[in-house]
């Protein structure tokens, strides 16, 4: 019983002295214990741990090959190291001002994409088309946006390929600067919008007056600050001009079959119901899609 009780408190010695905690102890119980601890201590050090690798046994302190290695067979997919130092000269300071340029106009891609080009007008008139054939969900409205953009695409590509030779090519090959870049990038779309107001160049004139500016004689006197803006009104006067001819037809077919059904007393039953498929019928007769986008691409040239 003597040495149970001296096991068990040189236990609770060692914990205690483990954890940091003083205690009050007869001076042959702390030299006991500090003996129990030091002794455990040096076991733990002198110990050496075994991994089991299937049958066999290998001790931690043999030589085994590292798992931190580099593999045998290279990845597909190289690593990526991203690095932030200071510039060491005005040329590296002139790449970060260009790469934050490019960045600001990724952006901005989607508004000039949707602004500045054929995309605003074919969008809009195709929306009519959908709301004048009385269709709630076909086509879907990304289908829709779909076919805007690549009937945008074929509409303005030698617009973009006279900004890629012209603008991005030479910037990319370093012949010239930003600033030369963006003026010629900048040119082929002021002649668009431009070619699209010729003829009626009310709300370039109404924009001028609102900044009080003189007349202008010739396109290079008009401002990319005023163009803009008028292009956006005029793109949306002539969709809603082609959306009202598109309804003409469509309303007849209501008005007509609303006469109808109120004739026979069907007053409860709706309109809608009778008159789209008659609308369909008729818009495929007519090959409705490929008129309304043949003068679609028209309207642009």
């Amino acid at each position: 019983m003597g040495s149970k009780k001296v096991i068990l408190r040189i236990a609770v010695a060692s914990v205690i002295l483990s954890l940091g905690i003083p205690f009050a102890a007869s001076p042959q119980e702390t030299g006991v214990a500090a003996s129990a601890v030091k002794s455990a201590s040096s076991a733990v050090r002198t110990f050496t741990p075994t991994a089991s690798t299937g049958s066999k046994t290998v001790q931690a302190g043999s030589s085994v090959k590292s798992t931190s290695s580099l593999p045998t067979t290279v990845p597909l997919v190289p690593l990526v190291d991203l690095k932030i130092k200071n510039p060491s000269s005005g040329q590296e300071v002139a790449f970060s001002v260009q790469l934050l340029l490019l960045l600001t106009a990724l952006s901005l891609a989607p508004s000039i994409l949707i602004l500045l080009t054929s995309f605003l007008r074919i969008s809009i008139v195709l929306d009519f088309m959908k709301r004048a054939l009385s269709l709630q969900q076909v086509p879907p409205s990304q289908v829709l946006m779909g076919i805007a953009l690549f009937l945008t695409v074929f509409i303005m590509w030698p617009t973009f390929e006279t900004v890629y030779n012209d603008s991005l090519k030479p910037l990319s090959d370093g012949k010239i600067s930003v600033s030369q870049a963006y003026t010629a990038a900048e040119k082929p779309f002021r002649i668009f919008m431009y070619n699209q107001m010729k003829t009626k160049p009310d709300n370039i004139r109404l924009f001028m007056s609102m900044r009080g500016l003189p007349k202008p004689n010739t396109l290079a006197d008009v401002p990319t600050y005023v163009l803009i803006p008028a292009f956006i009104l005029n793109e949306l006067t002539v969709a809603f001009k082609i959306g009202i001819l598109l309804y003409i037809p469509f309303i007849i077919i209501d008005m007509v079959v609303s006469s109808i059904l109120m004739s026979m007393g069907m007053i409860m039953l709706p309109p809608v119901m009778i008159s789209m498929p008659f609308k369909l019928i008729l818009f495929v007769l007519v090959d409705g899609w490929g008129l309304l986008t043949q003068q679609l691409v028209r309207s642009f040239f």
